[in-house]
């Protein structure tokens, strides 16, 4: 190859590429296609340093498949030693001979006789990447040529150092005005859920990114709990749990610092590939929601495109994820001290309530000792007071189905069980939130099925299972307490029974705007209550 085979002047075409572009992975795919016409070569890539002296591929005119997925470690092949040295490697023949050689892993090099590498230079003295030609025939270098791809190198080397001042410059300005935004309108907001979807929706517009979740921590389970999303698809809105240290979320909140994966779908750690290839997901960066270093949760935020997180992008999110920890905690402060001055109104209709069921006692009176007839009293009314055990201990104003159960099994067992019996217990499903008013006669329901399970279900038998299950299907929840005791009697009939915690389990499920059955089914004796769950109080 003659000097003459490179292009006279190729600045224009290179300065032409970087006004163009729209983002840094289109430039960077424009400007190895742009070195195939300018340099004569047969294929050209880009590659950029990562954490640790290794390095990525970035563009390809050969292998654009493997971008942002090819990966060599420090000091790997010709590229690697560049990349440490500094210093430009010419190869005219026999390249894939040398003995410092090495093939991309996992993929067949084309073959090639002659190879070129030059350092991509920054404002420090590291490169930040190297620039590599490959031809498959003899490529005789002369001093000229190789000034002329020196020269193409530095030229690459400004228009992405360009580029990337003039990112940094009009990102910062955006992202000052995008953290103020976001931060005064979740500041305004006393309500925990409306915050939290301020925060996603905002975040995402502002910053431009693909999606944003938001994860809360329970502490009780060690858990990171989905609780808001600006993702439209519903497979994304019914993601698992994560536990502390799981995944990526997990970690950055059992590590308390921000953590970023360039790409989510070949990350090994990362949860829900299959997902993040649905949903166009690619880079990620996971801040914790600390409040005076407490967690709280953390804020997840993707891209469409493979990208670095830049230091001054990184530190917007973290002061927007220390705003939104304060706001989330103020709007619990303020509901808590709104419940607490509604607690009086409740505590009054629970009272109310507990009368009812005194006085239908009153007209029920099979009992067939006093101590009898109170122990009923006392059930009823630990399992209303399980509903405000639970409310002081979980979130705000409402209370999982799952915890009502747990609590109230734990107190039959205690406190119910005859010592001769051997009765296993589990509770299964979902852990459907309630509002205070459902809660609480869901409470009551679970306390009467339980209770009648053990006191009925195993009079004859003196072992056995019962089983509490949970499941909301389209806003409708349904509840079964099955029991491997004693058979119900062929001619049973539930509307008909004259047993009182029936009678009340009929009426709540009534009140509820559901309805209640008992049948055999399999053996077992299943209850089941099925209801529309609501949203207010």
């Amino acid at each position: 190859m003659t000097t003459a085979a490179l292009t006279a002047n190729p600045l224009l075409a290179y300065l032409d590429v970087a006004t163009h572009s729209d983002s840094r992975e289109e430039l960077l795919a424009e400007l190895v296609a742009t070195c195939l016409t300018t340099v004569g070569c047969d294929s050209c890539d880009i590659l950029y340093r990562e954490a640790g002296d290794g390095l990525v591929l970035r563009a390809s005119t050969s292998y654009p498949e493997l971008n942002n997925r090819l990966k060599l470690g420090k000091g790997i092949g010709l590229s690697g030693q560049a990349l440490i040295t500094g210093e430009p490697v010419f190869l005219s023949k026999d390249a894939t001979k040398h003995p410092n050689y090495t093939k991309y892993p996992g993929f067949e090099d084309t073959a090639f006789q002659s190879l070129v590498i030059l350092p991509l230079m920054g404002n420090s003295p590291q490169p930040f990447g190297v620039l590599l030609f490959r031809r498959a025939k003899i490529w005789r270098l002369g001093p000229t040529e190789k000034r002329r791809l020196l020269e193409i190198s530095q030229i690459i080397s400004a228009c992405l150092r360009g580029y990337n001042a003039a990112y940094q410059a009009g990102a910062q300005i955006n992202r000052l005005g995008a953290l103020s935004e976001v931060s005064k309108t979740i500041a305004t907001s006393p309500y925990v859920e409306e915050i939290l979807q301020l925060l996603v929706n905002l975040t995402a517009q502002q910053f431009n990114y693909r999606v944003c979740t938001v994860r809360l921590l329970d502490e009780n389970r060690g858990e990171l709990v989905l609780r808001a999303t600006q993702a439209q698809a519903k497979a994304y809105q019914r993601k698992r749990a994560i536990k502390l240290g799981e995944s990526i979320a997990g970690r950055a909140i059992a590590e308390n610092r921000p953590i970023i994966v360039r790409d989510v779908r070949i990350e090994e750690d990362y949860i829900g590939h299959d997902l993040a290839v649905e949903q166009g997901l690619r880079s990620m960066v996971c801040v914790p929601l600390t409040l005076q270093n407490k967690p709280v949760g953390v804020l997840s935020c993707y891209t469409s495109e493979v990208r670095d997180f830049l230091p001054d992008e990184i530190k917007a999110l973290e002061t927007l994820a220390k705003t939104a920890a304060v706001s989330i905690e103020h709007a619990k402060l303020q509901v808590r001290n709104t419940l607490m001055q509604e607690m009086h109104h409740r505590v009054k209709n629970n009272l109310q309530q507990v009368a009812s069921l005194l006085r239908l006692q009153m007209r029920h009176s099979n009992y067939k000792s006093l101590e009898e007839a109170l122990n009923d009293c006392l059930g009823r009314i630990l399992a209303i007071a399980s509903v405000h055990d639970l409310l002081s201990r979980e979130d705000l104003d409402h209370v999982g189905i799952r915890s009502i159960a747990d609590t109230l099994v734990h107190h039959q067992k205690s406190s119910l069980m005859l010592p001769d019996r051997q009765i296993q217990f589990q509770v299964r499903g979902t852990d459907v939130t309630l509002n205070m008013s459902q809660a609480t006669q869901m409470a009551l329901v679970l306390n009467e099925l339980v209770q009648n399970a053990m006191e009925h279900g195993f009079k004859q038998t003196q072992s056995g299972e019962i089983h509490i299950n949970v499941e909301e299907k389209e806003d409708e929840v349904s509840v079964w307490v099955s029991n491997s005791g004693d058979s119900l009697p062929e001619d049973f009939d539930a509307a008909a029974a004259s047993n009182l915690g029936l009678k009340i389990v009929d009426n709540l499920a009534r009140s509820l705007g559901g309805k209640y059955k008992m049948s055999n089914v399999l053996g077992w004796t299943v209850s089941e209550v099925k209801f529309p769950k609501v949203t207010g109080d």
